[in-house]
């Protein structure tokens, strides 16, 4: 059902999406919004979809797998946003069109495998810890050409770009530059082209800091709880 007041959040953080696109010299069109679903039920969910939002993303695998099941019958592009175990990889797979989460080298073999055996290719990106924190998840920057090179090797995965949260303490200059290098390491590993590799996307920014995200360079974001008002 089509819900006025998401309707209204959507093109509200739409044109917040094309104000931050023209500040970093891109159009809107440039940019997906991710609207995140981890906080509502599968009928919200739905409702989200008809008021608009056509890429849905889920922090927890059996989440996901159960709303992708409930809600089979909708052209729904769904994303995996949160923290993976390999145990949650097959069910994940199946469902999920992009993984951002990727954050180690055995969850590229866990994919590899679950791709493979589903005769599919599985969009992904490396998530890296650019905040430094250790209660994050991620490679660390010194670690990306060695996971670039790693996922090369495997062809049922196609690595699109990089992945970040900003940290925990909601600072908004940290996050500007915790963006910026994210950025800037996509930048310095972009001569990496190849049948299953190429860095075009950058999922950066929350509902709290994805128009700074934009002005860095995002090319994805993942916003939540502005839809829902709360």
């Amino acid at each position: 059902m089509i819900n006025p007041n998401f309707q209204k959040r959507l093109s509200e953080v739409q044109e917040r999406i094309d104000d931050a696109a023209q500040r970093s010299g891109r159009s809107g069109s440039e940019i997906q919004l991710v609207a995140v679903t981890k906080y509502v039920d599968t009928e919200t969910t739905r409702d989200m979809f008809d008021s608009g939002a056509i890429v849905l993303g889920e922090n927890r695998p059996q989440v996901l797998e159960e709303k992708a099941v409930a809600l089979a019958e909708l052209p729904i592009e769904w994303h995996m946003i949160g923290n993976l175990q390999r145990n949650k990889v097959k069910r994940t797979v199946a469902h999920a069109s992009m993984i951002h989460s990727v954050d180690r080298n055995s969850l590229l073999d866990a994919i590899e495998k679950a791709a493979t055996d589903a005769e599919k290719v599985v969009q992904c990106l490396l998530e890296i810890n650019v905040s430094g924190e250790s209660t994050k998840h991620g490679y660390q920057a010194s670690e990306l050409r060695e996971a670039i090179e790693y996922a090369i090797t495997k062809p049922s995965i196609r690595i699109e770009g990089l992945m970040c949260m900003a940290g925990l303490d909601g600072n908004l200059d940290d996050a500007r530059r915790e963006f910026a290098l994210l950025r800037e390491l996509r930048d310095q590993h972009a001569d990496v082209k190849t049948d299953n590799v190429n860095l075009t996307e950058l999922s950066m920014g929350m509902s709290g800091d994805f128009e700074i995200a934009i002005e860095e360079g995002a090319t994805l974001v993942r916003v939540g709880s502005v839809l829902y008002g709360s």
